[in-house]
């Protein structure tokens, strides 16, 4: 694709001073056309009042078929024809050019398009991996990759649990009080001796992340049996 670009710039750049050397060419036949038009009108005139004298006064008959006007006039037409078509010639091959151009660029356009689209479904592709690795479990007390935890009041009783018609590997873990696979976001519980450790958003009553401390619903009945003996 550098290369492409390259090449393009590269004729890109040529194209104002070939443009600018037919306009030339143009204008300069423009000239002579207008000077062997008024020529030619100039003879024509000119032998047409010759041919109306003729007639008047005899010399010439009023036939058509032998009135014409001379070798040299007609030269002379044939000739602004010739001039007309070398000033048609080259505003074709001006408009070729642009359109050359114009062609290349919609071929770069086009491939361009297409390495972007293959870098989208690269780039998504690596984010769904990435999404994959990050809802892994992690180890007991990390929290890399989470953001930063908001307050919410963790539900009184436990969750219910939700039905889930997930494909599961199995030979990924599950979490939760689903004993679901990692999925969409997930919160961990502070206990160290939780016995789940990670739970759905869903399945726990959050929202958002909550801040500071978070214990499961498991977790705080634990701790308020203790407090009652």
């Amino acid at each position: 694709m550098g290369s492409f670009i390259e090449d393009f710039q590269a004729s890109l750049d040529k194209l104002p001073g070939l443009l600018q050397r037919n306009y030339g060419l143009m204008r300069d036949l423009d000239k002579s056309l207008l000077v062997a038009q008024q020529q030619n009108e100039q003879r024509c005139e000119q032998e047409i009042e010759e041919i109306r004298r003729g007639v008047e006064s005899g010399s010439i008959t009023l036939d058509t078929s032998h009135i014409r006007f001379s070798n040299d006039a007609l030269d002379e037409q044939k000739h602004c024809i010739r001039i007309a078509d070398e000033k048609v010639a080259l505003a074709t091959q001006a408009y070729d050019m642009v359109d050359e151009h114009i062609q290349q660029l919609d071929e770069y356009m086009k491939k361009f398009e297409e390495l972007r689209q293959e870098k989208d479904i690269s780039t998504s592709s690596g984010a769904g991996a990435l999404n994959v690795d990050n809802a892994a479990k992690p180890a007991r007390g990390s929290e890399s990759g989470r953001p930063g935890r908001k307050k919410s009041r963790p539900p009184s009783g436990p969750a219910p649990a939700i039905e889930l018609d997930l494909p599961v590997d199995p030979n990924e873990p599950t979490y939760c009080f689903c004993n679901q696979v990692s999925f969409g976001e997930m919160v961990a519980c502070d206990h160290p001796n939780c016995k789940i450790e990670w739970f759905h958003y869903g399945c726990v009553g959050l929202k958002e992340q909550p801040k500071g401390k978070w214990y499961c619903p498991d977790c705080i009945g634990l701790q308020k049996r203790r407090k009652g003996k």
